[in-house]
This record gives C-alpha cells, structure tokens and sequence, in this order.
C-alpha cells in the first residue's frame, strides 16, 4: 500500500501574499481522498525528526540560530518565507517525514511525502523556500545506518538542486542528478553529477527525449540501490517560475518513466513533490496528485 507523510502547514502563520503557492499542501491530500487514490490510512504525520540526523547534515551553528530564529534580513530573505518558530517545526517534521518515508519505501517499493525536496538548502544556510534539506538528511540517514551503500537522487524541479550538488560533491555513494531549466534560479548553480540544463521552452517531446536517454544509463552504471525523486511540477509550461513547456501530460509520462524503470528494477524511491507556482492553483494540485495516482497504479495503493 501506498504510504504518504503529511506534515500540517501553519498556513496562519504565514503572511497572505505566501498562503497560495502554499495552500497545495493542504488540498493535495483532499483531492487524493476526494478522487479515491488513497483511503485515510495511506497517511500519517511526520514529528520533528531527533537532532542527530538534522546535525549529520547540517551545520550546527546554522541550526541552532534557526531553532533560536536568529537569522539576519539576509538570510531571510533568500529563504523567501517569514521565519518562524512554526516554519520551522514543520521543515524538521518534513525532514522526518522523509526519513521515515524510506522505511515504507524498502518495504512497499515507494513512498511518498506531500511537502519535501528542500534541494536549495545547504549544509550551512537556506535558500528558495527551503531550511532544511530533507532528502540529504534522508540519504546520509540510509548510508550511516547501513540501510542502503549506493544512492541516486533524481532532481527534476525545473530548479537546479543547487545544495544537493554541493552536499554531496565528495560523497561518492550519491549520485547527484539534475535536469532543470538553465535560465531559472539559481543563478549560480553548483555541479551535480550530472547535469541536464534544457534550454527556454523545452517541451514534452525533448524534456522526455532527454530522460529516456540518461536514466536508464545511470541506473546501470551508478547501481543505486535506493532513489530519492524530487517531482517538481514548476516544468509546466503554466509556471510562471519556470521557464519550460511540458504540458500536464507531459509531467505525467516523466513521472510514470521515473517509477516504473525503477519498480521494474525493484530500486526503493521516496518522492517528494518540490516546486509549482502556476498562476491557477488547479493546475498545481492536479499535477501534484497525478504523481500519486501514477505511484498508485504503478505500485498498488
């Protein structure tokens, strides 16, 4: 069965010009559970993950400061969110969340956490809507306890995974790849693996021409026996972040590639949703839940 980790949002916490890009958090599960994916039982709610595996990935000066909300302006605003004692309970519960998403993962084949793919945030510092790097946190969890020795994340947000990349630079159990639009941010983009940088307007027929060419390459050579897939929906062509054109149907054929080539593999993946700022909010979530009914089918829900 599908397994999914839901961490609540604090949408009163945040200021009215941030609640909409946000408010897909809350209406992708309604919409699971409206359209009958899932049943009620496929959820439950990350809590704050212990501070030994936050602190394996990130700097302890940095998270102490977060915790105490001690960041400069600066460092507030290239998070882009209001900092808050509430912001950041929910990034350690979705960091939990992804932790715990790979249990489910081993023993189910995939699981899947509604928030998550926080790839811009480093080891020492936030950035673009994101504290904490949940998917590091939860490959290092995997290698330091034993419970996976070759790691791939695929990053497929039309944002570069910028801390990723640098993350895992000299890690050489993670594989670090990246296929996003190169004129979106950041501006300066850290080296993954590899990387894919599409150009303006890149459409379903070349995005998909471009995976089918490299994944399957990557999971022979690199032989990950865990993934972690960051499934952004900002690629649409209704983005107005990205700077690509894949159509809804487009998005669909990307995910449903990425999990079967690795359900027929037998490779666990955690998928977390990442990015999507489509001025209709419909547009988000259908998208979003797309990726889940395709897990559902794929997997079994």
């Amino acid at each position: 069965m599908l397994r999914i980790a839901y961490a609540p949002l604090y949408a009163h916490s945040l200021p009215a010009g941030h609640r909409f890009p946000m408010a897909k958090y809350e209406l992708i599960p309604e919409q699971l559970l409206r359209m009958g994916v899932v049943s009620e039982s496929a959820f439950y709610a990350p809590t704050p993950l212990d501070a030994h595996w936050v602190l394996r990935t990130h700097d302890a000066e940095y998270v102490r400061r977060l915790h105490a909300l001690e960041l400069t302006p600066a460092e507030i605003r290239r998070i882009g969110f209001p900092l808050s004692a509430e912001l950041v309970h929910r990034e350690v519960c979705i960091a939990e969340g992804s932790v715990r998403c790979t249990h489910f993962a081993r023993e189910h084949g995939v699981a899947l956490n509604v928030a998550g793919g926080t790839h811009h945030a480093y080891a020492d510092r936030g950035e673009g809507f994101c504290l904490l790097n949940d998917q590091a946190i939860a490959a290092n969890y995997l290698l330091d306890t034993g419970a996976a020795r070759r790691i791939l994340i695929v990053d497929l947000d039309v944002h570069q995974g910028n801390g990723t990349a640098k993350l895992f630079e000299h890690v050489p159990e993670v594989f670090t790849f990246s296929m996003h639009g190169a004129a979106n941010y950041p501006h300066h983009k850290e080296q993954s693996d590899l990387d894919i940088a599409l150009p303006t307007g890149t459409g379903d027929a070349e995005y998909l021409d471009q995976l089918i060419n490299n994944l399957p390459n990557l999971l022979e050579q690199h032989r990950p026996d865990f993934v972690f897939y960051l499934a952004g929906v900002d690629v649409l062509a209704t983005d107005k972040l990205g700077h690509l054109a894949l159509t809804p149907e487009g998005v669909a054929a990307r995910d449903r590639f990425v999990l079967t080539a690795l359900r027929d593999r037998t490779i666990p993946v955690v998928v977390c949703m990442g990015g999507g700022y489509s001025p209709r909010l419909a547009d988000i979530v259908n998208a979003h839940v797309a990726t889940f009914a395709i897990a559902a089918d794929l997997y079994g829900n």
